[in-house]
């Protein structure tokens, strides 16, 4: 359905025949940490995500995991072999 409480005539998730379902009943702005994100929708001078009604919520503990712009920081481990058992492995043709 249609937003009728923030950004009227744009389709929203949380509109039902009875209004908005989200806490409160209308969308909040995005947070400076949303700038550069592929979802933020600009609509009458603010800027809403696309995806979540509280953008700030979604930032509390880290970073949003719907965010276009921020990798993901996965860390490849080495994992360190002992010597003295790949000698053994290898003699014995594994």
């Amino acid at each position: 359905m249609h937003c009728e409480s923030v950004k009227s005539g744009v389709d929203c998730t949380f509109m039902t025949k009875k209004g908005c379902t989200f806490n409160g009943g209308k969308c909040k702005p995005v947070v400076e940490a949303c700038t550069g994100c592929d979802r933020t929708l600009n609509y009458e001078d603010s800027n809403f995500c696309g995806s979540f009604p509280d953008p700030e919520a979604k930032w509390r503990r880290g970073s949003c995991n719907l965010a276009s712009h921020v990798k993901n920081g996965k860390k490849e481990t080495v994992q360190k072999v002992n010597p003295l058992k790949a000698s053994k492995r290898q003699a014995a043709g594994r």
